[in-house]
Order: C-alpha cells, then structure tokens, then sequence
C-alpha cells in the first residue's frame, strides 16, 4: 500500500489513492431520517400481512420481542464503536474483538446480503413502475439501478438528500396512518360502531395457532425490522460524526420498535386480522375499509418510495461495505480509491453490477438462482447480530474500566440475546418453509470462511 498523504481543501483534492479520507458531507438531519426511515420499508408496508396471518394478534408480541433485540444490540455496537477511535464501522468491531478471520465473514456476508437487496429492490421497483408505465420489468429494473447508481456517484450530499426525502416519505405516511387510526378508534370516522375487541378475537383468542406462534412468526418480523445497523455507516460519513453514532444508537431502535408496534396495533384493532391477505399491504385494505378516498393509490406510492429508498441505501451500504473490506487488504485494492468527489465509484459500480445480476437472475430464473441467492443471504444478518453480541462481550471483558460501556447487566444479556438468536435459528430449522434458508445462510459462512483459509497469505491485512 501506498503511504501517500492526501491533503484535501477546496483547491487541492487528489483523489484515487488507497486511504483517501471519505466525504463528511451529511448533514445530522440526513443520518436521523436515514437511521428512521432506512428500515421503514416493503417489509412493513407489505409483509406484515404474512406475519400477522401466520401469528395472530400474538404477532405483536413478536414484534416487541424483535424490537428489544434491536435495541440492545444498537447500544451495544454504540458503545464499541464510541469506546475506541480506531474502530470504525460494526464490521470492524466484529475484526478486532475475534479476529481478521471473522471480520473478513462479516464484511462480505453483508456486502452479499446489500447487493442481493439492490436485485430485488430493483425488481419491486420496475413491477410497481409497471401499473403506471407500459415498460417490460426487464428494462425498467437496470434503468432503476442505473438512475440509483448516478446519484450515489454524484456526491454523497446528494445521496443524503435523497434519501432524506424518501424517508420522510415513508415516515410522514406512517405519522399520518396512525392519527386515521387513532381518529377511526375514537368513533369519528368509518364503520360504526367500532369494534377493536373483536377484530382482536375474531378466532375467540389472541393465539389462535397455539403461543409458540410467537416464536414461529420472529423469522418473519426480524427481516421486515433489520437494518438498523447501516446508519453506523451513513453517521461515520456526517460532520458530527461520533456525536451522530451516540444518537443513533441510543434512539433508533426505540423509535423503530414504536413505529412498528404502534401501526401493527393499529390494523388488529380496526379490522379482522384473519381477513387479511398474505402479500397485500395490510395498510391498503385497513385505509379502504375506513373509506379514505384513493387509499391504494397513495400506498401504491408510499410504497415504491419505500423501494426506492431501500435500493438507494442499498447501492450505498454495500460501496462502503466493500471499500471497508478493501481498506483492510481484504478486497482487491481498486475498491479502496475514491473520486475527486471523496466516493468510492469502483465500489460503488461494482456493487451495481452484481445487484444488476442479481435483478436479472431473478427475471430468468426466478426459482433456481434468485431463490437460491436470497437463501444464501437470508438470515445472515441473525449471524452478524450473533457477531456483534460476541465482540460487545469481549470489549467489555478485555477493557471493564471504559466509561463507554454503560448497559446495565450486560453479562447477562450476552447470554439472554446470543440463546435467544440460536433458538431463532432453530425455529428456522424446524419450520419446512425456512429450513432452506437457514442451511443456505450457513453454508455462506463457510464459504467465507474457506475463501478467507486459502486467501489470507495473499492479502496484506491492516489492522482496525
């Protein structure tokens, strides 16, 4: 590696060079609607509706449960990376607490899971472009992916921008679902008379499928509810940075956890949850039952929003991931260089093009290698949490006196949220529809792993 020095100011920027500082160009209003908005997406919008069929109104209580875990595990990657200033992302706390070994799994676990993401986001994207324009999905899909690529390339301000009104999009839609909801609860609009107790117990009880339902529904909740961790990424590129990793992880997962329990509440109370239909936004059909005029025409929008947002955040966190990856000799170098605009472009194309791949993949073979691509990434962020639980205990252990490390009977909890992850995995073995994706998601690790054994002697690795 090259020790040149970059000297960056208005008049003197070098750039492609391994080591180049990255942009501090957000703003702390980006990384809070970014933090907020960036796991607001399909997964609550659409997918809901599956996890409230497959649970019941016990389903809540699946998603309170999910929602604990997030928020611990934000404080604890919190506390990590304000504990050291050398460590600057989650992935570089899983290498320095267990190793380059185990940094190098994560790194590229994540980095598949984002440009997979892209691939499918591209995909909703084009099938909801499709009702307003005759395009086939084929072409509208890359188009998405090349527009989403021109603004991360343009600079990282503009991506902020973005993606702080994307979300906002989605956050203002569920400010403004949620006072209909309260309004329509307090008798002044729809259906009268209001009947919440028994749209909760239209089966004659809250777990109609037995309380282990709880448990079965927690696969389905986690993936609709992770991705918190990603605005760590956006923070570290924002002026205050370590003021906005201190927010961020203190805040986010309350307010996430909030958002979710408070609209999912919401549509048990106003409307038979066993009427819902799995894959159809349940917001859409709790909104016409209320009678708000030209409802699935909003969500319709509020939805591709979503997507949007998530395939602009995506082609964001997997460059980063991946630049981060080349910073500590464990990608190929080119992947390290920066624009003139401070942006990793090679990162950044080349996550595109394998997204685009991905998009492709599921087009041409949507039951062989697209299936098989979104089992190989399907639980892997459960072994990333599982990571990030094990380095928090080892940063805890090797460096007790730190004033970072403020969570409460933090021994226990390891404990408490590294079983409680396993027996997630476990339920997913059980359960036919996601034994698949368990074996797939595990068979990455090894994977990984056996790249990183036969690869490790021809990289130079940095330490965090």
């Amino acid at each position: 590696m090259t020790n040149t020095k970059i000297i960056l100011s208005q008049n003197n920027v070098k750039s492609d060079v391994p080591g180049a500082s990255a942009s501090h160009k957000l703003k702390d209003r980006h990384i809070r609607m970014i933090a907020l908005g960036g796991v607001i997406g399909a997964g609550l919008f659409v997918g809901s509706s599956a996890a409230i069929r497959q649970a019941g109104p016990c389903v809540l209580i699946s998603y309170l449960a999910t929602g604990i875990l997030i928020i611990l595990i934000m404080r604890m990657l919190g506390e990590m990376l304000i504990s050291r200033e050398s460590v600057g992302s989650f992935v570089d706390c899983i290498r320095v607490a267990m190793g380059n070994g185990s940094g190098f799994v994560a790194g590229w676990l994540y980095w598949s899971f984002w440009v997979v993401t892209i691939g499918a986001e591209a995909i909703g994207g084009a099938i909801a472009l499709r009702d307003w324009v005759s395009i086939p999905v084929w072409i509208l899909a890359p188009t998405l992916i090349l527009v989403v690529n021109l603004v991360n390339l343009i600079s990282v301000h503009v991506f902020g921008e973005c993606e702080f009104w994307l979300s906002s999009i989605k956050v203002f839609s569920l400010v403004i679902f949620s006072a209909i909801g309260l309004i329509a609860l307090a008798g002044f609009i729809g259906p009268q008379p209001v009947t919440p107790v028994a749209n909760l117990m239209v089966k004659h009880t809250l777990a109609p499928y037995g309380w282990s339902a709880i448990f079965a529904a927690i696969p389905t909740v986690i993936f609709s509810m992770m991705g918190s961790e990603s605005a760590t990424v956006a923070a570290a590129e924002s002026k205050n940075a370590g003021e906005n990793l201190a927010k961020v992880t203190r805040s986010i997962g309350i307010r996430i956890t909030v958002f979710f329990l408070l609209s999912i509440a919401l549509i048990l109370l106003l409307y038979p949850w066993s009427a819902l239909q799995p894959g159809y936004s349940p917001f859409v059909t709790v909104l016409r039952h209320l009678g708000i005029p030209g409802a699935a025409e909003i969500m319709q929008f509020v939805t591709l929003s979503a997507i949007l947002s998530c395939l602009n955040s995506s082609i964001y966190i997997s460059s980063r991931t991946l630049r981060g990856l080349a910073d500590k000799g464990q990608a190929p170098e080119p992947f390290s260089l920066l624009s003139v605009r401070l942006i990793p472009k090679h990162s950044v194309f080349a996550s595109s093009v394998i997204g685009l791949v991905s998009a492709f993949s599921s087009i041409f073979s949507p039951d062989l290698v697209f299936a098989f691509l979104l089992s190989a990434t399907g639980a892997v962020i459960l072994i990333i949490y599982g990571m990030l639980i094990v380095s928090h205990a080892i940063f805890v252990r090797q460096d007790p006196s730190n004033k970072a490390f403020i969570l409460p009977m933090s021994g226990v909890l390891h404990v408490i949220m590294t079983g409680a992850i396993v027996a997630v995995f476990v339920a997913m073995l059980i359960q036919p529809g996601n034994r698949g994706t368990a074996f797939s998601s595990l068979g990455s690790v090894a994977f990984y792993a056996i790249i990183y054994l036969c690869t490790r002697h021809r990289h130079r690795e940095v330490a965090a």
